[in-house]
């Protein structure tokens, strides 16, 4: 349907900023490459050999099983069935896609409607999507605060002041939603009776909490062994425990939206921290686009995922143990799946 006259839809002012945050991921690149010389660049993705590749297939394997374990909980929490088996299908699929799409995003946009259609729910299987990956979020950024603290970096000084500061604001966002109104008919009211309903339901039940936990670490965990590994390939010799809190500060980086399938604020991130730490801007570089190598390897198992199931299921499978009631709930938007592990 044409656009009406005086219509102020949001919708080409999002595809404006899809295209300016892809194309300034992009032009990042692009400058580092340009300042820093692309000699230890091409050198570090010559040293990729098989057992590197092995050992990155591995490694995503793992990462990957753990996601699904990890939405399959939250899924089957908020009452949609979700069999692992098919669950670590989509999710090789879906990281696939994010590794080679604008917008590192989309593949998890693909995995949660193709789910919601084959359950019969759309709106409940994206918000299980949604939460999941706010799940691995917030363990992650948990996780970094207690590293980034307990080891050296670039950012340790100023960390007790930013950790005060993410505490507060989050106290700050709990009293504002407890103020808010959760009774009535309002739109408001019903996002946060369905929000509360998916938290306890898919995160926070006993049966939940510490698979989604547990997923959480372990994900995080193999990509900063991806993360150390291409260190390694890249000629970093320093000892791991100075490198950690340099690839966890480039993984935190590719959350920003301003990239091309991952590709961007991690490059410009790592050449800042390692260039602080005293390792070298080019080597920082080089690590993270190995690091983007390495993961598109072990990406490619998605790749055969989606050759071989190319045609959508037509098999519906029930909801079960709805709890929460589908007319008060609401929608999530696909741009809070941007981001996070």
């Amino acid at each position: 349907m044409p656009q009406a006259a005086g219509d102020t839809s949001p919708a080409p002012a999002r595809a404006v900023w899809a295209w300016v945050s892809n194309l300034g991921g992009v032009a990042l690149v692009a400058v580092l490459l340009w300042g820093l010389g692309t000699g230890p660049v091409l050198a570090a993705l010559r040293r990729i050999d098989a057992p590197t590749v092995g050992t990155a297939l591995l490694l995503g394997a793992v990462a990957t099983i753990c996601c699904a374990w990890r939405w399959r909980l939250v899924a089957e929490g908020l009452g949609v069935r979700l069999p692992l088996g098919a669950a670590v299908a989509d999710c090789y699929r879906s990281v696939f896609l994010n590794a080679t799409l604008p917008g590192g995003v989309l593949g998890d946009v693909h995995r949660a409607v193709r789910h919601g259609r084959d359950a019969g729910d759309v709106g409940r299987a994206v918000r299980a999507v949604v939460w999941e990956r706010s799940a691995g979020q917030v363990v992650q950024v948990a996780l970094a605060a207690v590293i980034l603290l307990a080891l050296p970096s670039p950012v340790r000084p100023y960390l007790p002041a930013a950790v005060g500061l993410a505490v507060a604001a989050a106290l700050g966002l709990v009293l504002l939603a407890r103020a808010l109104p959760r009774s009535g008919p309002s739109r408001r009211a019903r996002a946060l009776r369905a929000a509360a309903a998916d938290v306890r339901a898919g995160l926070l039940g006993r049966r939940r909490a510490p698979g989604v936990l547990l997923a959480s670490v372990v994900v995080v965990l193999c990509h900063l062994a991806t993360f150390v590994l291409a260190a390694r390939v890249a000629g970093v010799t320093a000892p791991v425990a100075h490198l950690v809190p340099l690839t966890l500060l480039a993984l935190l980086a590719m959350g920003l939206p301003a990239n091309m399938a991952g590709f961007g604020p991690r490059e410009g991130t790592a050449a800042w921290a390692f260039g602080a730490a005293g390792l070298g801007a080019a080597q920082g570089v080089s690590t993270a686009l190995v690091y983007g190598a390495l993961v598109l390897l072990a990406a490619l198992p998605g790749a055969a995922v989606l050759l071989l199931f190319r045609r959508p299921s037509r098999q519906r499978e029930r909801s079960t143990a709805r709890t929460v009631n589908q007319g008060g709930s609401a929608a999530v938007p696909a741009a809070g799946l941007a981001g996070g592990v």
